[in-house]
């Protein structure tokens, strides 16, 4: 091996493990992978940032910044409120729910389209009496798999599309990815809505299956003053002072946790209880003589004003909150809101909520101003988990979609490159003040294009240095008994299996090249190569972390890690099943 296949081969065994401790952002790891691939020499310097301009991320900029844009409009929402309304009965509500989800994500960003739906899945879970969790986790997967249909659907189709211009001289088109895609999207959508969500367990329960107003699974804390009345109360008679019911299940005093006998223990000045109940019963609680809500001096008096709302919200993987302590937000000064409780994977959090420190996928329950909650909410990086009344105005509905078209079917008959044809569409948009520019910036997911941008120059390092021939050099000598389409599938487990543990574009930009040279020594056309890889990045079912859908549903859905593993698994199977004759065929050798 030369010095610079050595080097490669150093960086990208430290990437990928980074990538799967999971301990720095997957968009920090990338730019360390890039940093430390120039400083060994494998990318030179002036090339260094040459990833950021390149095609891939134009595109995944213009399509986040579109699914914003038609979301906003209303077009979006008309769509799923149309296609929800399919279905008859609890059963029909969810495989209609699944299926808007799988439509739409065909053609908008993956985690847009389940913001769109999860709350109309939830408050169709609570009209049916049924547990949200055989929801949540099939409508995470819908889009997933809708994803795969078409070259916008998903990123790693993107970086696949333009790898083969590398390739070959011509990227893949807009339906390219359609025929194996829709087969493949199509057989997990039969597999999930006839077997698929009966592998969930019933007796799940997640945060989302509470009413909204009537919450009873979270924590929060009162502090006592000194001049409270209550000091010297027992627990027990403290606890009747409220109509709606509120249990005190810890006493912080002096730094110490009581937490045993508690219904006889009396309150002294300084105590903060733990208690949990509904809103409601905080409201009654923090309305005592001397006795608070801990984390604002004002929010027991907020919570008395007629205008203030109440609401629950999952927090995003990349939500600008994640890390974060409820005291380094600043919630009250900052937002105007105040965090009354939080809950994890389903749970409450049985600790201090002044501790508590936010999680992708944890459910935050927040009161503020009812009229700006929702725009507070997603600036901090959460998505409602409640839905939205449907109001459409055909003028505002029809210009954005129309533009949105007339782009996509510039890219599809070869009129125009998809960067340029989508990035075009935005500045029509933008003109037009469809997508004011602030909101623009708003929609675009940062850390996934300074991810692509810093990883796809390391990419080119793999293939330029000669490792990934390398690497294809020794699978062939390994398989070349089992032919071309047992090495194919191959590529393509392996390709699944990353997914699961790292950013599905970050696989994509790992794996093409390799897959591309491991065509090249069979001596046979890169492309089946290629599109098993994008059908693998897409495939993360089998984790909460490898998709960012899959995080999201965690916390309302109250799934367990082995959750993922009963649907998942099967599907993944199945996935390979299909995928592995069929990519071939389309695509030959």
């Amino acid at each position: 091996m030369t010095p610079e296949q050595i080097a490669v081969f150093a960086i990208l065994p430290a990437t990928l493990a980074l990538f799967i401790w999971g301990r720095w952002r997957y968009d920090v790891v990338a730019v360390t992978a890039l940093m430390a691939a120039v400083l060994a020499g494998v990318v030179p310097a002036g090339e260094a940032f040459m990833g950021f301009g390149h095609p891939a991320v134009v595109t995944v900029a213009a399509v986040l910044a579109l699914s914003r844009a038609l979301t906003r409009s209303g077009f979006v929402d008309l769509i799923a409120d149309r296609l929800s309304r399919l279905g008859r009965g609890a059963t029909g509500q969810r495989v209609a729910l699944w299926g808007a989800g799988g439509v739409l994500s065909a053609f908008m960003n993956n985690v847009g389209a389940l913001t769109l739906l999860m709350p109309v899945a939830i408050a169709s879970a609570r009209k049916g009496r049924e547990p949200v969790s055989r929801a949540l986790m099939p409508l995470s997967f819908a889009t997933i798999l809708g994803g795969l249909v078409t070259l916008i659907g998903t990123p790693p189709n993107v970086v696949i599309a333009t790898f083969r211009m590398h390739e070959a001289g011509q990227p893949f088109g807009m339906f390219d990815f359609t025929p194996v895609g829709l087969a493949v999207a199509a057989a997990g959508f039969v597999f999930l809505a006839t077997v698929g969500w009966r592998l969930i367990p019933g007796h799940r329960k997640g945060t989302a299956d509470a009413d909204l107003f009537e919450v009873g699974s979270y924590v929060s804390e009162l502090s006592v003053g000194a001049e409270a009345p209550v000091v010297g109360e027992t627990v027990a008679a403290f606890q009747e002072r409220t109509e709606e019911p509120l249990t005190v299940i810890g006493i912080i005093r002096a730094g110490r946790r009581l937490v045993q006998r508690l219904r006889a223990e009396r309150l002294r000045a300084d105590d903060v209880l733990l208690v949990q109940g509904s809103p409601a019963a905080l409201k009654e609680a923090a309305a005592m003589e001397g006795v608070e809500l801990v984390g604002s001096e004002e929010l027991a008096e907020d919570l008395k004003k007629v205008d203030t709302g109440v609401m629950e919200a999952v927090v995003a993987p990349q939500g600008r909150i994640v890390g974060a302590t409820p005291i380094s937000l600043r919630l009250r000064s900052r937002y105007g809101v105040n965090l009354l409780a939080v809950a994890r994977e389903g749970r409450p959090f049985m600790a201090r909520l002044a501790n508590v420190r936010v999680r992708a996928g944890d459910v935050l329950l927040l009161e503020g101003d009812a009229e700006t909650m929702r725009a507070v909410v997603a600036s901090l990086g959460c998505l409602p988990l409640a839905n939205r009344g449907l109001s459409f105005t055909p003028r505002r509905v029809v210009f954005p979609a129309a533009v949105f078209m007339a782009a996509v079917a510039s890219t599809a008959v070869g009129l125009l490159p998809a960067a340029l044809a989508l990035g075009l569409a935005v500045l029509v948009l933008v003109m037009f003040e469809v997508l004011p520019v602030r909101e623009l910036y708003e929609a675009i997911d940062w850390p996934i294009l300074v991810l692509l941008g810093a990883l796809i120059p390391v990419g080119g390092a793999l293939q330029g240095t000669g490792a990934a021939a390398l690497i294809a050099d020794w699978v062939v000598t390994a398989a070349s008994a089992f032919g071309p389409v047992a090495i194919l599938g191959l590529v393509l487990v392996v390709t699944m299996a990353l997914t699961d543990l790292m950013n599905n574009a970050a696989t994509a930009v790992v794996m093409a090249p390799i897959g591309a040279d491991i065509a090249h020594r069979l001596g046979v056309s890169a492309d089946p190569f290629l599109m098993a890889v994008a059908v693998g990045a897409s495939c993360a079912f089998l984790t909460p972390i490898g998709h960012q859908n899959n995080t999201l549903v965690m916390g309302p859905g109250g799934y367990r890690f082995t959750d993922y593993w009963r649907v998942g698994l099967p599907l993944d199977v199945l996935i390979v099943a299909i995928a592995v004759p069929l990519i071939p065929r389309v695509w030959q050798f």
